[in-house]
């Protein structure tokens, strides 16, 4: 109950602009989940949920990021250090990667949580990356080629 509870917060504060508990509370009584004050207090901490200003200057809750700033460049410089080429059989995508970098780039990739790859399997110079489909593994190609070709170095 507390994971489909938690789950449904989620998808509320990202689909609403959900500024206050009480808001919350009722929000979570109508989808069904009879909750307290103390239950979301409780929930809110759990997911660690914290308050920005919205586009209308009032405050909403969000999911706060796991990925501190500037994180997800090292990801992205991991990606571009490691990568050789790629290509697609259907929906699998195939990374071809230096000699021994496999495994971070694997791992780099699924920090980035780039929408369509549904897993990585490493070996030493070469990753299979599973995506959902033929379409979506198409745009996740150029999504990858965009992050190895973009460089933050002023030479490009």
């Amino acid at each position: 109950m507390k994971i489909k509870r938690q789950t449904k917060i989620i998808e509320l504060i990202t689909k609403n602009d959900v500024e206050t508990q009480e808001e919350l509370a009722e929000l979570l009584n109508a989808a069904g989940y009879n909750v307290t004050q103390a239950t979301i207090s409780r929930d809110i901490r759990e997911l660690k949920l914290t308050k920005v200003s919205s586009e209308k200057g009032k405050q909403k809750y969000i999911v706060l990021q796991k990925q501190e700033a500037g994180l997800s460049e090292k990801f992205v410089r991991v990606l571009r250090d490691g990568f050789v080429s790629m290509d697609r059989a259907q929906n699998i995508m195939v990374i071809k990667t230096v000699s021994g970098m496999a495994m971070a780039v694997a791992a780099a990739l699924d920090a980035l949580h780039i929408n369509g790859i549904v897993g990585c399997i490493a070996g030493d110079d070469t990753i299979m990356c599973a995506i959902r489909s033929v379409e979506d593994t198409i745009e996740v190609m150029e999504k990858v080629n965009k992050l190895v070709s973009t460089r933050n170095d002023g030479y490009n």
